[in-house]
């Protein structure tokens, strides 16, 4: 994506090198591997979250590298780039997009949805309206899960949580937990996926209307990214079998598949991901 020289959002707090520290995880071990494989995808982290209650202690802090600071600059531009997208789209249909924030951290960090450790994965807080990503994410994004070699990832990767952020502004997110309350696990878990699937279509959405800046090569890494983080993917490199009833963000072909579909229309209201799987 072509990003150099250009507008930085002014809604991104840098916290990384800043908060060094373990941190204390109520259920141990199995407790850091749940939240590692719920939230790999970069998910809407609060029923998780909230569960825990976690200490950060401050610690020391550190420069950062001159490969940090560009990938903050990078995924500033890219946040830049949404609030450009999402305004209009917002403003044609009459309303105000509220921007959201975004927060780089190293290893931990405290939110409004609870603390989380790097091991959760890029998440979007509705809590506080604020999208929580530690960049290494993307380098055991390329070294476990395959995805393709690339920066885009991390802007797909945004586009994504800020989707869940349009779903929270328009009450989306909402209405799917009270839906979720009377649910069996697995009526809920289906849900969970449509959501998560149209927040992909959003992100779609926001490539379409940002194609003056995307370079060739990167719709295919945004596509490889979303394949490695397919429920399906994940289950099968990280217990060896694949079980359908607990998927939660969808499989790697309905999450490329959504992308395209905002990608390819630039058409909101093809992003009815609830209708589709109902079917």
């Amino acid at each position: 994506m072509k990003w150099r020289g250009r507008r930085k959002s002014s809604n991104v707090e840098d916290r990384r090198g800043s908060s060094k520290g373990k941190i204390a995880v109520g259920g141990g071990l199995i407790a850091v591997i749940f939240i590692a494989i719920q939230l790999f995808t970069g998910g809407d982290a609060t029923d998780i979250l909230n569960q825990f209650q976690e200490q950060v202690p401050a610690g020391e802090t550190r420069e950062l590298t001159a490969e940090e600071r560009e990938l903050g600059d990078y995924a500033g531009v890219v946040l830049a780039d949404t609030e450009d997208v999402w305004n209009e789209l917002f403003q044609q249909n009459g309303a105000s997009y509220p921007e959201p924030g975004m927060v780089l951290f190293s290893d931990v960090v405290n939110t409004a949805c609870g603390g989380a450790s790097a091991a959760s994965g890029p998440f979007y807080c509705p809590g506080d309206q604020k999208i929580y990503m530690d960049l290494t994410f993307f380098e055991e994004l390329r070294s476990r899960f395959g995805a393709k070699e690339g920066n885009f990832a991390i802007a797909y990767v945004i586009a994504h949580e800020v989707g869940h952020h349009v779903q929270t502004i328009l009450g989306t997110s909402g209405k799917v937990r009270q839906l979720q309350q009377g649910m069996s696990e697995t009526e809920a878990n289906q849900l969970s996926v449509a959501l998560e699937l149209q927040a992909d279509f959003y992100a779609g959405i926001w490539a379409h209307y940002n194609r003056e800046y995307l370079e060739q090569g990167d719709i295919e890494i945004a596509l490889s990214a979303a394949s490695a983080v397919g429920d399906d993917a994940i289950q099968k490199r990280t217990t060896g079998r694949v079980v359908p009833d607990a998927f939660t963000h969808g499989t790697s072909q309905q999450r490329m598949e959504w992308f395209l579909k905002g990608y390819k229309s630039g058409d909101l209201t093809r992003g009815r991901t609830f209708e589709a799987l109902a079917q």
